[in-house]
């Protein structure tokens, strides 16, 4: 077991990154990662020893997240009395997190299949292989997704600071 929590841990930072830039939500987020853990540990004697384990977790959690998709558009979302108190005021102010609020709003705009590609190769830095083996796509097509992905992400950007400008004028 120290064998596999050795290997496992160095993995967990870009985990919680990707599981985060999926869900916003800290909670879920690490809730995600322990399941993604929990999945390799107890599949651990089907993972391949010449594979690669990065991109075998990644998968894993990828999965995982397909999954709980699935199951919340047949439930519905589930909310508490909480997430009242999270609603922002109609006449709230903009502040310096504005720019990434754009961007993770783009994100979220993003067909799930593009967003997958853009996050693991440019925020988790997977090669086009790994995440081809990630998403169980031939390598063209993750180059396919990542080049549409890139180009709705800058139309996206350049149209929210045009629709800006045209406000002032």
């Amino acid at each position: 077991m120290d064998e596999i929590a050795s290997l496992l841990e160095p993995q967990i930072p870009g985990l919680r990154r990707y599981a985060w830039a999926l869900l916003r939500d800290d909670e879920t987020a690490d809730d995600l990662v322990q399941d993604t853990l929990e999945r390799a540990i107890s599949r651990w004697h089907q993972r391949r020893q010449d594979g690669d384990l990065r991109a075998w977790l990644f998968a894993i959690q990828r999965n995982l997240f397909l999954n709980s998709l699935r199951q919340r558009r047949q439930r519905g979302q589930q909310v508490g009395v909480e997430t009242l108190d999270q609603v922002a005021a109609p006449d709230g102010h903009a502040d310096g997190s504005a720019g990434l609020k754009d961007i993770l709003t783009g994100l979220d705009a993003l067909p799930e299949e593009q967003r997958s590609v853009l996050l693991l190769v440019g925020v988790e830095d997977l090669s086009y292989e790994q995440a081809a083996r990630v998403l169980d796509v031939p390598i063209g097509t993750v180059m396919s997704r990542l080049s549409r992905a890139r180009e709705r992400m800058r139309r996206f950007m350049e149209g929210g600071r045009s629709a800006v400008l045209r406000r002032i004028k």
